[in-house]
């Protein structure tokens, strides 16, 4: 990298992370008032525990013996041992931007657990899962390992971020089961003025997230920044159109809904397609992620704040168009152009077997840990808790002090 590089990258590594204060505000105007600061705060605590993780043990097993073609990283930069001294600052800026990635995933798996976890849970399963299950797929795809040496491609996070984070929830949420009173009782968002600041900070964020993947400040960088711009703009806009013409109502939570299921569509494909496919991306993801959510209802699961219909659903559907709409002219790194551009189903092929590996481990390894600690210290909290609220109950503070001191 030259140092244009290098600052951009870096900027890219502080918007990622301004990302997760926005992920919390987001799915905390989405909870009851009673809960909100809970959800803040299992947001805030991946901010502090992955970083300190990372830096020991996470950054080797993602990027350990980079471009082996295997499942996890080795132990050369146990405590970045290795990593220092590095005069140009390649290495250091590059674990930087990976562990605002790191950061943010488990981060995801927050919003389906909503109003029933116990914080001693989360506090135990984050930086398990970010070891177990988080760091091998980071390898297998970023890192060069097994699916990056099928040709499977990814270039901001589809299969790491996003379907790998829904995955997990959906395996914690079926074992923790439902809210109490869920689908039956009404559980509005209490607050969709933080829900749309929260979306505001994550397009923001967005930018960083995908166009800082090129690693460069170049012309696939301009790309994935356009993609991005232009994808979340087609999701907000189709989500409104469909819930308008089903339900009669255009409503703010739709409309940020419907730009962070286009941000995730496109996450696997900034980088990879131009044109109008963009576009065609966010419209999929807004229309899609619309009825994914409207699955839980069919078949009973309880995902709180649809992380499995929007990041699950929109990162596969990201990740599986890409093998339509993959561009050489974009990026060379495109080996197997996409079918519609002439290049057959091999690229298609590659990232559904991608994409099917990612659910599975991600899935049956979430759901072992999962298991573990309910065995132990236990996963939910009690229905007294859950009822008075788990501000009060867990954390004694309350979000909102609405009596008069004067």
């Amino acid at each position: 990298m030259d140092s244009g590089a290098i600052a951009w990258v870096l900027v890219s590594s502080a918007l990622v992370l301004f990302m997760t204060p926005g992920l919390a505000l987001f799915y905390g105007g989405m909870t009851r008032s009673k809960n909100v600061l809970n959800m803040l705060n299992m947001n805030l605590y991946c901010m502090a525990v992955i970083p300190v993780l990372w830096v020991v043990l996470g950054y080797t097993l993602a990027f350990g013996g980079s471009g082996d073609g295997g499942w996890i990283g080795n132990l050369d930069f146990v405590g970045l041992k290795d990593v220092f001294p590095d005069p140009t600052g390649e290495t250091i800026v590059f674990s930087v931007f990976q562990l605002t990635f790191a950061v943010i995933t488990p981060a995801l798996i927050s919003g389906a657990v909503a109003d029933r976890l116990k914080f001693s849970a989360w506090a135990v399963f984050v930086p398990v899962w970010a070891l177990l299950v988080y760091s091998p797929i980071a390898h297998w795809v970023f890192a060069g390992g097994w699916l990056a040496d099928l040709g499977a491609l990814d270039f901001a996070g589809g299969a790491v971020v996003h379907m790998n984070a829904g995955a997990a929830a959906l395996a914690v949420i079926l074992l923790l089961g439902k809210r109490h009173g869920w689908p039956n009782t009404p559980m509005p968002p209490h607050n969709l003025t933080m829900t749309m600041l929260g979306t505001g900070i994550l397009f923001f964020g967005w930018f960083g997230f995908n166009a800082g993947s090129a690693l460069a400040a170049d012309g696939i960088a301009a790309v994935a920044f356009l993609n991005t711009f232009v994808a979340a703009a087609a999701g907000g806009l189709v989500w409104t159109a469909v819930e308008w013409f089903k339900d009669g109502h255009p409503t703010t939570l739709g409309v940020c809904s419907g730009i962070v299921a286009g941000l995730v569509a496109i996450t696997p494909c900034a980088g990879f397609v131009g044109g109008l496919a963009p576009l065609a991306i966010g419209a999929g993801a807004g229309m899609l992620c619309f009825f994914a959510i409207q699955m839980k209802y069919r078949f009973g699961y309880d995902d709180s704040l649809d992380v499995v219909g929007v990041h699950l659903v929109g990162g596969l559907f990201g990740s599986l168009v890409l093998g339509l709409f993959a561009d050489s002219a974009v990026n060379p790194l495109v080996v197997d152009e996409g079918l519609f551009l002439g290049g057959g189903v091999t690229l298609l092929i590659d990232q559904a077997i991608a994409a099917a590996a990612t659910i599975g481990f991600a899935f049956v390894v979430t759901m072992l840990i999962a298991k573990a600690i309910d065995a132990t210290i236990g996963l939910r909290v009690s229905e007294s808790e859950e009822q008075q609220g788990l501000d009060l109950t867990l954390h004694a503070e309350a979000g909102y002090n609405l009596a008069d001191h004067s």
